[in-house]
């Protein structure tokens, strides 16, 4: 009785507990691939040049979008009473995630 119910909570907390962890982890990731970007050939020229070849191939409102879906989506995953609407937001936090980072990767 008493490890089925451990189990059950552990399958409840999954959800919840990878959500905070992908968002805990992109903090550091996104600074750090802004610094792999930088080092890159048409980032380099753009700041030594002072503008030439700078740009990025994704729109910018995409980063700002990606995040704000992926700090909407975790608050969701963190507070939804279901086990399936708590999945469905942390994949669509991972998502947003994804295109956030890669927004960022375009830059390179």
């Amino acid at each position: 009785m008493a490890f089925s119910y451990r189990l059950r909570n552990l399958r409840l907390l999954s959800a919840r507990f990878w959500s905070v962890l992908c968002a805990v982890l992109f903090l550091p990731t996104a600074p750090a691939l802004w610094v792999l970007t930088f080092l890159s050939e048409r980032a380099s020229r753009c700041l030594t040049y002072g503008g030439e070849r700078c740009g990025s191939l994704l729109p910018g409102w995409l980063f700002t979008w990606g995040v704000g879906l992926a700090v909407l989506a975790c608050v969701i995953a963190s507070a939804a009473p279901t086990m399936r609407v708590r999945r469905a937001a942390f994949v669509v936090q991972l998502l947003s995630e994804c295109a956030a980072l890669l927004v960022i990767l375009s830059f390179a």
